[in-house]
């Protein structure tokens, strides 16, 4: 008989041991990005994220013969509950994330006691992985697990998938990331695209000025509710979500590496683009001291890296159906491209993640000669 035992995260001591669960468990994977253990920590306390201004979470280790061997997060987020069905979440809906397990009989275990939580909560669905705002790192890897993951995006055991699907879960969205080479040149069309639109006086692409960060920051914000507010599993970043992002992401903000783009004087449209900060972490093992600290710093001053991913990008739903939308898309992604090569150093771009039916993104990402390089899985299930 196993001596498997599930308990709730209620400590300051549990907390510390969920975020070191991964350690262990992905000691051996080449791939796995060991997170800043500060950084996770946050992520999981109340007071230092502001994704809990709306949404509450329980967290839960197993050990079996006093050894942690796994950890689940159930969680419930009240905007998400306002949302129609149809757009991903919706009434009775909660979410569990921030998995790991030695074997598939710990697996089960953590997802039926995650599940029995949202079950005490009155929710009848659950959506999963989702660690644990939409905006962190949403789904299971199912393809690409031969190469690390870039910034803010999960790495995940292949054996996952089998457990998840045979404890029941379907697969209900897929999320891709495309990879390319930003040393090349765009095909002949995009680049008679871009040509055209810088001879249109209306446009400007501009670089944002990182000494206006919240003023900027409000523009991007903008834009990025209004032209993703249709999305699937969209929620609207609140205040204490976007000055908690500021801080994380300021570090890693270079003004030509974002660029706002503007028609009549009116911004409409926006791409960020982040140096991969996981090659200079990788090394560290998740701590900044004795030197960690000083590495990184020396790192942000002037950063070189082989790849930049773009997270976000929008425009503004009055255009999404229009010409000027890839147009300003394709200007955006060569200024900084070019960027990108000549004061990085990067060669490769890593877009994403982006929604599998994002029909305008996907073509985008396309016409620019990328190729998906990376698949996630989002389940559910009724309770």
């Amino acid at each position: 008989m196993s001596d498997l035992s599930i308990t709730p995260v209620l400590t300051n001591k549990d907390r510390k041991a969920f975020v070191d669960v991964p350690f262990r468990l992905y000691a051996d994977d080449p791939c796995w990005v060991p997170p800043l253990k500060g950084e996770a920590l946050g992520l999981i306390t109340p007071a230092k994220n502001g994704w809990f201004s709306h949404a509450k979470a329980q967290l839960f280790l197993a050990r079996r013969g006093g050894t942690i061997v796994g950890r689940i997060s159930a969680h419930i987020d009240t905007l998400g509950l306002e949302m129609p069905v149809e757009r991903g979440f919706g009434p009775g809906c909660g979410q569990w994330g921030l998995m790991d397990a030695e074997d598939e009989e710990v697996f089960t275990a953590l997802l039926a006691t995650a599940e029995g939580w949202l079950r005490d909560q009155g929710m009848t669905r659950a959506l999963g992985p989702i660690s644990m705002s939409i905006w962190e790192e949403p789904g299971l890897l199912v393809e690409g697990y031969h190469q690390a993951p870039t910034v803010m995006m999960g790495h995940h055991k292949p054996e996952y998938r089998g457990w998840i699907e045979r404890a029941g879960y379907r697969p209900v969205k897929k999320l891709q990331t495309y990879e390319l080479d930003i040393t090349q040149e765009f095909p002949p069309l995009v680049k008679r695209i871009i040509r055209s639109g810088e001879n249109n006086k209306s446009i400007v692409v501009r670089k944002v000025d990182k000494r206006r960060f919240e003023e900027e920051a409000a523009i991007i914000l903008d834009i990025l509710n209004d032209a993703w507010s249709d999305n699937w599993g969209f929620i609207p970043l609140t205040p204490p979500e976007v000055k908690d992002v500021g801080v994380k992401l300021k570090p890693i903000v270079f003004n030509d590496l974002i660029r706002i783009a503007e028609l009549d004087g009116k911004p409409v449209a926006f791409m960020i683009t982040l140096p991969d900060l996981n090659e200079a972490i990788k090394p560290l093992n998740g701590s900044l001291l004795p030197f960690g600290w000083a590495k990184v710093l020396w790192w942000l001053r002037k950063p070189k890296v082989t790849t930049m991913r773009v997270p976000l990008m929008g425009v503004r739903k009055e255009l999404q159906a229009s010409r000027l939308a890839g147009q300003l898309a394709f200007m955006m992604i060569e200024a900084i491209r070019q960027a990108s090569v000549a004061h990085y150093g990067a060669s490769r771009g890593e877009i994403g993640w982006v929604l599998d039916d994002n029909q305008g993104m996907n073509s985008i990402a396309t016409a620019i000669d990328s190729r998906v390089n990376k698949v996630y899985q989002i389940y559910e299930r009724a309770l």
